[in-house]
């Protein structure tokens, strides 16, 4: 006989039923009365503050003047650069192909990832395709690397005035959000006395947008540089933004934190983002 069951049977154990003789308590049972759905913790904390007006907003255009929206970052949407054709060939190319037909692996294809491993490299900061990850756009990105860098109750440094997705997706993880000056009369540079005084044993991530959404503004090299300083000083990672940093104009040369420096980028371009581990 099994020794277990000996002990078992030594020691009077209840039935499900709660009589003497089997081998496993009995569970209470628990019928509902009715239907209670509650929605979770994360959905009571996630509020997308544009999408909560732009979404909301009915306003009726004046026929008599040209309408410039100041809504959401997304200048397709008004007819503005367009998708190139040779993009919307390989598209329709790829789905004639049949060879996509399936599950992708889970972080791109390979020969996805190397091409924008390839763009970006620099010999002072080279890429290969396991460096890549791809998302589903930009916002994935963003919250992949969060999640990847934070736990509940840590907390993450994200400008002001700066893109509220950070917020959004931070506080609903249970990460909290410090926001750190942008100077205007310095052209929107980060206010870094501000920053440093901000940082504490739960400081999991910088965010550093460049260029600026939404002040527009592109960080100069020498800023740039000043921003490491004092995130090395605070053993502090950096995430950079800087999905934007092939739409300035032409007077306009942007600098890349991500290639002086240990950090996770995110970019995007059209449907497809990325995360760049440098």
């Amino acid at each position: 006989m099994d020794p277990a069951y000996v002990v078992q049977m030594k020691s009077k154990p209840l039935t499900l039923s709660g009589k003497v003789g089997g081998l496993f308590p009995a569970k209470p049972h628990s019928r509902r009365q009715r239907w209670e759905v509650k929605p979770s913790e994360m959905s009571r904390n996630t509020l997308n503050p544009i999408r909560a007006i732009v979404d909301g907003m009915k306003l009726i255009p004046n026929p008599a003047k040209p309408m410039i929206s100041l809504s959401i970052g997304d200048p397709t949407v008004f007819g503005n650069l367009p998708t190139d054709a040779a993009v919307l060939q390989a598209m329709k190319d790829a789905i004639d192909s049949q060879r996509f037909n399936g599950y992708a692996p889970s972080v791109g294809y390979l020969r996805s990832r190397q091409a924008v491993a390839n763009f970006y490299s620099r010999p002072e900061a080279p890429l290969e395709a396991e460096d890549i990850i791809l998302t589903s756009g930009c916002s994935q990105a963003i919250e992949l690397s969060i999640s990847v860098l934070c736990n509940p109750g840590d907390n993450i440094l994200v400008p002001r005035p700066g893109f509220s997705l950070y917020k959004t997706l931070a506080v609903s993880m249970g990460v909290e959000v410090k926001l750190y000056d942008l100077l205007p009369e310095k052209s929107w540079e980060i206010d870094l006395q501000h920053l440093e005084s901000l940082v504490d044993e739960r400081t999991s991530c910088l965010i550093v947008t460049n260029p600026s959404n939404p002040c527009g503004s592109v960080f100069s090299q020498e800023h740039l540089q000043n921003i490491l300083t004092v995130a090395s000083k605070l053993c502090v990672p950096i995430l950079a933004d800087e999905i934007y940093s092939d739409m300035v104009s032409s007077s306009s040369r942007v600098g890349h934190v991500s290639r002086v420096g240990h950090v996770s980028r995110v970019g995007q371009v059209r449907w497809v983002g990325w995360v760049m581990v440098v």
